[in-house]
């Protein structure tokens, strides 16, 4: 399994401090740009070698990421971006299901918001992605389905946000908005971001309650 650093692991590493890798750590484009802003240089040890004090904390995939899939899907302003994604899944570790589109041809996101609800409801898949070009409409698709929480991110703050706090089991990008580097980093931080529990499981059982209650309408 290979580690991830992303540039929020970088917050508390002091100014020209250093932290301490692995050799096989993925270092996100956007933590390199601000390791590099802020004189912070990473050090190459063996997992064995490794102190915790040297810096902060590697954030790395779930232990048992190599078991757990992703959905992933997106219409024709997506596509582009879902392919790079993919790949950065697979160096990642994980799994993957790719429910389309398969080229840059029209279509209508919906149909693919829907797909990837579904396969994330019905436990076919751990989490799940939709891509369209401003990842407004995925997301409103895909909270149709229930037991969805889509959650729309555009930075590192709103994927922990919907992970920690709200336990977003979808994630829906705007691939015309965001760069690709963005789009790796806040893709990398959702997936490595627990749920919080505690008072946050409070709130996302009263989601859950509206839900039930809708549907017994």
């Amino acid at each position: 399994m290979k580690p991830v650093v992303t540039a929020s692991d970088l917050e508390k590493v002091a100014q020209n401090g250093e932290i301490a890798i692995t050799p096989d750590t993925l270092i996100t484009p956007l933590a390199r740009e601000e390791a590099e802003r802020r004189g912070i240089t990473f050090r190459v040890v063996t997992s064995q070698a490794r102190e915790p004090s040297s810096g902060a904390a590697l954030k790395a995939a779930p232990a048992e990421s190599s078991a757990r899939i992703v959905a992933i899907g997106a219409d024709h302003g997506g596509f582009e971006l879902k392919e790079q994604l993919k790949g950065y899944l697979r160096d990642w570790g994980y799994s993957f299901l790719d429910l389309g589109t398969d080229s840059a041809a029209a279509v209508d996101y919906p149909d693919f918001a829907e797909a990837v609800g579904r396969t994330v409801a019905r436990g076919d898949a751990w989490l799940g992605v939709v891509l369209d070009s401003a990842g407004i409409g995925s997301s409103i698709a895909a909270n149709k389905v229930p037991g969805v929480r889509a959650a729309l991110c555009y930075d590192r703050a709103t994927a922990r946000n919907s992970r920690e706090h709200n336990d977003a089991n979808v994630l829906t990008l705007g691939a015309k908005l965001i760069s690709q580097e963005a789009a790796r980093e806040i893709l990398a931080v959702w997936l490595s971001t627990p749920f919080a529990g505690g008072r946050h499981q409070r709130r996302v059982d009263k989601i859950r309650s509206i839900e039930e209650r809708s549907a017994k309408k």
